[in-house]
């Protein structure tokens, strides 16, 4: 078998066969050529309406478009909606959608697909759109075949910034309407109305998009193909991009960061990727699985793990160690020191484990539990797995594509952890709610993996939900967040950030956001 640096460079190859001439474009940039992408899994499918999965959305995101994108900043502007107003009340907010927009298959795009896309949907199966927006949505309503109304039972404050590609992503009608969107096969041959268009994918081996020449926006995309190529391996991805056998990473590394400077690359840094933004690396405890002694455990892990450590020797001190369960880049509903009672302390983990009565065995283990994560994931496991042998925890780790990940977690319930990479996105209504609130559980992937249910705090996220003010809101997702760290349905690592590098020959990737490539072109 090839190995995967060779593929890649056959792939590379090939794509310079296919591409076309390149005329002479506007400022530097040039129309026509390829980009390789790396990605480090195989997305399993391609409808990002009903997974967060982050392998998933790093391709999907460049053949859908949201109503709304969000900049570098995260500020709302238009994309599939050219306009919006909402009233002062906050409960009901009218779309004008853009004229002439078509599908890739040549039908017409219409505010009916935006309305089945929501219904029949994204307010179903997409976790975060059914945790955090399906609560506040009474109604969405056509208003011509041009318009668009969200009417709500109450403020939502995050509607905007939940309404990108990311996020929800519009879904072609005339293909989903009545149909059961997770078997629907349209999920593995696309139709979108983005900047590039479906043409290949093999799994495990590579996407292949190309132009979409009816694209609404001007002049844009420039490039004629992409092809995201799965490269599990981080040291791959860069030596490949070092050889000139990819183009862009979606993510790297500081440490490899530092290996490509001053090697004609570009290094963006992000706290947002295609799929989300303020991302915790988190390790979810199934509390549906009947564990002796499974609070000792989870206070266990809490005391037993060294995640500064982590951040130096995984995420190269890219990020930061997690102090509460909302991300610190959400500074207003932010806990800071939540979490600082929990600090590495193998002596009283140990007493703890005593107390609960779970005695080591003849090998010394008091417990073998299952761990579940993505193969990107493995370095996390391997510390975990090193940090938690003095007590006398063993770690079963099994890793699986994303497809087969969401099965096992959140519709068989099969595992005792996993690990995720939960993003909170820019409101803990977008990104936290759907793995905390009770309404969250079900079989819907990356929403509560934990199983967790406390009453009051699905209180205290419907009251923070229910208000305007910001302060107040602030307020009550801190108390949440107190009653979180006590009872520890989840474990929170560290805070990961991003960065990006791609060849100096391209411009104008876009690594926050899903339509990464939307702008991109070639220099030479």
């Amino acid at each position: 078998m090839a190995s995967p640096i060779t593929r890649v460079a056959r792939w590379a190859l090939l794509l310079a066969m296919l591409a076309l001439p390149m005329a002479a474009g506007a400022a530097e940039m040039q129309r026509g050529g390829a980009a390789i992408i790396a990605v480090s899994g195989d997305p399993g499918h391609l409808n990002p309406a009903i997974s967060t999965a982050g392998p998933l959305h790093a391709v999907a995101g460049s053949i859908f478009n949201g109503l709304i994108a969000l900049d570098e900043a995260g500020n709302p502007v238009p994309d599939l909606a050219e306009s919006w107003e909402v009233t002062p009340d906050g409960l009901r907010v009218a779309f004008r959608l853009r004229p002439g927009v078509i599908w890739h298959d040549g039908q017409p795009f219409t505010a009916e697909d935006v309305r089945v896309t929501f219904i029949e949907v994204l307010l179903r199966f997409h976790a975060r759109a059914r945790t955090g927006l399906a609560p506040a949505v009474e109604a969405v309503e056509t208003d011509g075949p041009l318009g668009i109304v969200f009417r709500l039972r109450r403020p939502h404050p995050a509607l905007l910034r939940q309404l990108d590609v990311t996020e929800a992503p519009i879904l072609p009608a005339h293909l989903f309407t009545g149909t059961d969107p997770s078997t629907n096969p349209a999920n593995q041959r696309p139709v979108g109305t983005g900047p590039f268009r479906f043409e290949s994918y093999r799994r495990d081996d590579a996407v292949v998009l190309t132009r979409n020449p009816s694209y609404f926006k001007p002049d844009l995309p420039r490039l004629d193909r992409l092809v995201f190529r799965v490269v599990p391996d981080a040291s791959t991805q860069v030596n490949a991009l070092l050889a000139g056998e990819v183009d862009m990473l979606a993510r790297v590394s500081a440490a490899d960061a530092d290996r490509l400077r001053g090697r004609g690359m570009s290094l963006v840094e992000t706290r947002s990727a295609p799929g989300g933004s303020n991302c915790i690396m988190t390790v979810a405890f199934n509390l549906d699985r009947p564990v002796p002694g499974q609070q000792a455990l989870r206070d266990a892990f809490a005391l037993g793990l060294d995640r500064a450590r982590m951040l130096e020797l995984v995420a190269f001190n890219q990020g930061r160690v997690a102090e509460a369960p909302i991300a610190s880049g959400i500074v207003w509903a932010h806990a800071p020191g939540a979490l600082a009672a929990w600090r590495p302390d193998i002596a009283e983990a140990n007493r703890r484990l005593d107390a609960a009565g779970l005695a080591r065995g003849a090998d010394g283990l008091r417990a073998s539990l299952d761990l579940l994560l993505f193969p990107a994931f493995s370095r996390w496991a391997e510390i975990m797995r090193q940090q938690l042998a003095p007590l006398g925890i063993a770690l079963r780790v099994q890793t699986l594509d994303p497809a087969a990940f969401a099965q096992a977690v959140f519709t068989r319930r099969a595992f005792d952890l996993a690990l995720v990479s939960y993003c909170n996105g820019t409101d803990p209504e977008i990104g936290v709610r759907r793995m905390i609130h009770s309404s969250a559980i079900g079989n819907v992937p990356f929403s509560n993996a934990a199983g967790y249910r406390n009453l009051e705090v699905d209180a205290l996220f419907d009251r923070a939900a229910s208000l305007q003010d910001e302060a107040a809101r602030g307020e009550a997702y801190r108390a949440a967040q107190s009653i979180l760290a006590r009872d520890l349905p989840y474990w929170w690592l560290i805070e990961t950030d991003f960065a990006a590098a791609w060849r100096g020959s391209f411009a104008d990737f876009a690594p926050w956001t899903g339509q990464v490539a939307e702008r991109a072109g070639r220099r030479d």
